[in-house]
């Protein structure tokens, strides 16, 4: 059965990112949903709320069987945070703090304070992370630059992206031929996320701004 061809007359997942990701399924059967999933790992514009619920959806028309749509979404998406995690670990903790030296409006020490936070909770962060909208690509990165234990990573990946995976296949695998209804929930969920990261980011530079500010100040009360 070819998911493209029995769903163009409801769900239509013909063009766009839904129509690729059909085309895999629909030409490789679950790899092909693992290699969508993988690639979303290192390029997070692609959304996983609309890869998962389509593959759920094309469980549900036959297209593959369920074990496999959620064995093979989270294979790949283990392998795509593998990748992010080795090149977390290629980047390494100097080059890190090189990097890190060299931005305007931030310490050193606020970096030593985040690898501080990062070995007391990474375990949490990395497990809980997997299941976030945005972040759970990203979480993999600084578990490579603290150089996290391997397999550690690798099961709390496994568990947290086993999870996050099964919500959305299984939702899409109930909706159906509404399976695009999960984008739309999923997506307020990442505005959100977002929303808060950017308003913390903002507020961050803006205590940084009126704290060099205020040392100008005193600095030149002081002359």
């Amino acid at each position: 059965m070819h998911l493209v061809t029995s769903a163009a007359s409801s769900a239509e997942p013909t063009s766009g990112i839904a129509g690729w990701a059909a085309r895999l399924v629909d030409t490789l059967g679950g790899p092909g949903a693992g290699l969508a999933i993988a690639l979303e790992n290192l390029f997070p514009p692609l959304p996983s709320e609309v890869i998962l619920p389509l593959t759920g959806f094309a469980a549900g028309q036959g297209a593959i069987s369920l074990a496999s749509a959620l064995f093979w979404t989270t294979l790949g998406s283990v392998v795509g945070a593998a990748a992010l995690y080795g090149i977390g670990r290629a980047i390494g903790r100097d080059r890190m703090y090189a990097l890190w030296a060299r931005l305007p409006l931030v310490k050193v020490s606020d970096l030593e304070k985040t690898e501080a936070w990062f070995q007391r909770h990474g375990t949490k962060a990395v497990l809980l992370g997997r299941m976030i909208p945005i972040f759970r690509s990203l979480i993999s990165i600084p578990a490579g630059v603290e150089r996290m234990r391997l397999p550690v990573f690798l099961s709390l990946t496994t568990i947290g992206s086993f999870v996050w995976n099964t919500v959305l296949v299984l939702a899409g695998y109930g909706l159906g031929d509404q399976w695009d209804l999960v984008e739309s929930y999923v997506g307020v969920l990442s505005k959100v996320v977002l929303g808060a990261a950017l308003v913390a980011v903002v507020a961050y530079v803006a205590v940084r701004i009126r704290g060099r500010k205020r040392g100008g100040h005193r600095v030149g009360q002081d002359r």
